[in-house]
């Protein structure tokens, strides 16, 4: 299968969805080292999902999807917005006029994504953040076979482990870097919600 606005309507829907679930829970897991307001922020950030497909009208993939992560740029609540606007703004780097997208395509999206994170943020795999969930779903994206499905599939499940495995890690950044190793235990707020947006969009496709 390839992705038109259509599937990528879809896909930014059923992450919004998946975020407007657990954003409580977010704001839970958030609340034991952090501020407690990941989950409104991203609730806020997934409103704002939600409004902008609906009126997505003739503007390219490549411009809906770069105004759309300059626009959660300025979601207030912390660094999730500007974090998450240069994540889903990543998504446009390779994009030129397609109106299509196929499963290689999709790899280079998923890799410009990683690459504008990478210039905001030195943090790695271990590091009790975000890029905990984001840098292995990259990873097992590109390692999946051409086709769209796949690659969705493969990052939902890498990101999902990310998430999981950040329990063990002591938080390096943020707030919560001061409480050390009490921190392990629980997971990144960050690398749980981020696993949520790849969860969403990988269940829009199936």
């Amino acid at each position: 299968m390839v992705l038109d606005k259509q599937s990528l309507k879809a896909m930014f829907l059923g992450a919004a969805r998946v975020w407007q679930e657990n954003a409580a829970h977010l704001s839970e897991i958030d609340s034991r080292f952090g501020d407690g307001d990941h989950g409104v922020t991203i609730g806020k950030i997934a409103a704002l999902l939600e409004q902008e497909a609906a009126g997505w009208g003739d503007a390219s993939i490549h411009d809906f999807i770069e105004d759309l992560g300059m626009g959660i740029m300025g979601v207030n609540g912390g660094s999730a917005g500007p974090l998450y606007g240069t994540l889903i703004g990543g998504l446009a780097e390779p994009l030129g006029e397609e109106a299509q997208i196929d499963g290689a395509l999709l790899k280079k999206m998923l890799a410009g994504s990683l690459s504008s994170m990478e210039d905001i943020t030195t943090a790695k795999v271990g590091d009790k953040t975000m890029m905990d969930a984001l840098i292995p779903a990259v990873e097992a994206a590109l390692a999946a076979p051409d086709e769209v499905k796949a690659v969705l599939d493969a990052a939902a499940l890498a990101a999902a482990d990310g998430a999981k495995a950040s329990e063990g890690f002591v938080s390096k950044f943020g707030r919560a870097r001061s409480y050390k190793e009490q921190t392990i235990g629980t997971p990144d707020a960050g690398a749980v919600s981020t696993a949520l947006f790849f969860a969403g969009m990988a269940s829009a496709i199936r």
